[in-house]
């Protein structure tokens, strides 16, 4: 209340943005730092389903704050993020790797000298990975963008409401199917369960296309959300496993950065693809790239795998 509508508060927003910014790869780092390879997949699942259940959780209490008691909202956002400091500083150990742990680790995870591009350039299959997973952004960022179109263009004046509905589909089954969707695929690599989400993207939205009735939307919703699971719990451990010990803040960096990517690229081009064709035309593009982008990845594994076995 006491800034009224200043322009500050804009420029708070933004500032309180920047630091979200900085403290995500500094979590990623610690949660690798405290985990092995058997155990990241685990670890980055229950942090993804913690994440959820807080942006499910969230907007239902600012709801109810919001017409009488909406400083409570920015209040209790402080309290909150106080609390998660608080937790972290008394319970969580330093877990930056000593020197010797350092120089004792050997693979892909091998400490590097030199800046985070020239080491990355050093790890073709990881730079490779993460150039693929531009695709999967792109075409996932449809469900804010084609997804209320195609609603509004079939259900008319109901389809807002029902992309509300859609969306409240999608977080019950993330909150609800994460653990067994992790379970059933727990003894897949990575990179191949990142592949079949690509291919669960390319059914799910392309898909669509056919879809004329409001029920089958919610079929096509739940088969992309599994592979917004897969591909959320999965991409995160495949960069971790391919990550040197000494970088692993800046690898981590530059994740957000890639998804951002697919994110802004997407509703431009798709926008001109509408424009110049029709908002049809886009499904069976998201299913071609979807397919793309599986194939690519399955091919990657295939070519790391070869490329173990030479250096035994």
């Amino acid at each position: 209340k006491c800034l009224g509508e200043s322009i500050i508060i804009v420029w708070l927003l933004i500032l309180s943005s920047f630091f979200f910014g900085g403290v995500m790869p500094a979590s990623s780092a610690i949660l690798i730092d405290l985990t092995d390879t058997e155990k990241r997949k685990a670890a980055f699942s229950l942090l993804y389903l913690g994440h959820n259940i807080g942006f499910a959780i969230g907007p239902v209490i600012a709801g109810f704050l919001f017409n009488n008691f909406i400083e409570w909202i920015f209040l209790g956002d402080a309290l909150t993020t106080g609390i998660s400091l608080l937790l972290v500083f008394f319970f969580v150990n330093e877990s930056l790797p000593a020197k010797e742990r350092i120089v004792e680790r050997d693979g892909p995870e091998r400490a590097e000298k030199g800046s985070l591009l020239r080491v990355l350039w050093q790890r073709p299959f990881l730079l490779a990975f993460m150039l693929i997973t531009i695709i999967l952004t792109f075409i996932y960022s449809q469900y804010t963008f084609s997804l209320p179109l195609q609603l509004l263009e079939i259900i008319k004046e109901a389809g807002p409401g029902n992309y509300g509905l859609l969306m409240s589909v999608n977080a019950i089954i993330v909150i609800s199917l994460t653990t067994l969707v992790i379970h059933l695929t727990n003894r897949m690599k990575p990179v191949l369960t990142v592949a079949l989400a690509s291919l669960l993207f390319a059914v799910g939205f392309g898909v669509i296309f056919f879809i004329r009735s409001m029920p089958m939307f919610f079929i096509s919703t739940v088969i992309w959300t599994v592979g917004e699971i897969l591909e959320a719990t999965n991409s995160g451990v495949y960069i971790a496993n391919h990550s040197p010990i000494s970088h692993r803040g800046r690898f981590n960096s530059i994740m957000p950065i890639i998804h951002a990517s697919g994110f802004a690229m997407s509703p431009l081009l798709i926008g001109v693809l509408i424009e110049k064709s029709s908002l049809r035309s886009v499904w069976p593009l998201l299913f071609l790239l979807g397919i793309i982008a599986a194939a690519a990845l399955f091919l990657l594994y295939r070519i790391e795998r070869k490329a173990k076995k030479r250096l035994g």
